[in-house]
């Protein structure tokens, strides 16, 4: 981290301390977006009865970004629901930056370098970021870390270099089973809108109740799943037995 970085993070600690430890519930600010252009409103389905979890998703945005070994702005979860006494059923769950239309992480920002595009997708500016990782802690699907190698924050951007260029996200264009479909909701003529409108009401989104409104649906969620969502590493990690 440069001196500038530094210092910059040393002033502003004790201001953001204790905005950090407000309730995301109460983040009402926004700061104003930039970028992108607001005709359109980029989203995703995740449609959960294709995905076959063979993790193509993953290698392929690893390869795409760069993102350091261990570290992921996709993957797929897996999981097991057992009775107590076997095994029932067999759970994937495809995990990212829900780029919300509240996001949570960006007015915790000290610096403004985690911000909301017009067109709705979340981004972070690599060079203004002092990794003091609120974004981190205040992301309730933990869908960012702290990159170990650039040591700022780093997640899922929808791959927005290339929609830039009409190219589709990696995770998308990999995907085997055409589980993961990527367009602009505005569009009344785009798949995802005709897909989200015949759909509407099958749809799910994970923390409803954080007000964070995301925009990355899933259909043939588990209803057990929406809000048990408690950005750990793992769901429901030991209380496999409660189920």
């Amino acid at each position: 981290m440069d001196s500038c970085k530094r210092t910059t993070l040393k002033t502003l600690t004790a201001l953001t301390f204790g905005a950090s430890l407000v309730p995301l519930q109460s983040v009402a600010f926004q700061p104003p977006r930039r970028g992108g252009d607001q005709k359109h409103r980029y989203a995703m389905i995740i449609d959960l009865r294709r995905c076959i979890g063979c993790q193509s998703c993953t290698v392929s945005c690893n390869i795409e970004n760069q993102t350091p070994i261990g570290e992921f702005r996709t993957t797929v979860r897996q999981y097991e629901i057992t009775d107590g006494k076997q095994t029932v059923n067999n759970v994937l769950l495809p995990r990212l930056c829900n780029h919300c239309d509240n996001p949570p992480c960006v007015p915790v920002c000290p610096v403004q370098a985690t911000y909301q595009q017009k067109d709705g997708i979340v981004v972070i500016d690599n060079e203004r970021c002092v990794g003091c990782a609120y974004c981190v802690q205040a992301c309730p699907y933990d869908a960012r870390f702290i990159n170990e190698e650039t040591k700022t924050a780093d997640k899922c951007t929808f791959c927005s270099h290339r929609l830039e260029v009409g190219l589709l996200p990696a995770c998308v264009e990999s995907c085997v089973g055409g589980a993961r479909i990527i367009g602009d909701l505005a569009d009344p003529n785009s798949q995802i809108r005709k897909l989200f409108d015949s759909h509407v009401n099958e749809l799910k989104v994970l923390k409803p109740e954080a007000g964070t409104q995301p925009h990355v649906f899933y259909l043939g969620l588990d209803e057990a799943f929406v809000s048990r969502v408690n950005g750990q590493p793992m769901l429901w990690q030991g209380m496999e037995e409660k189920l």
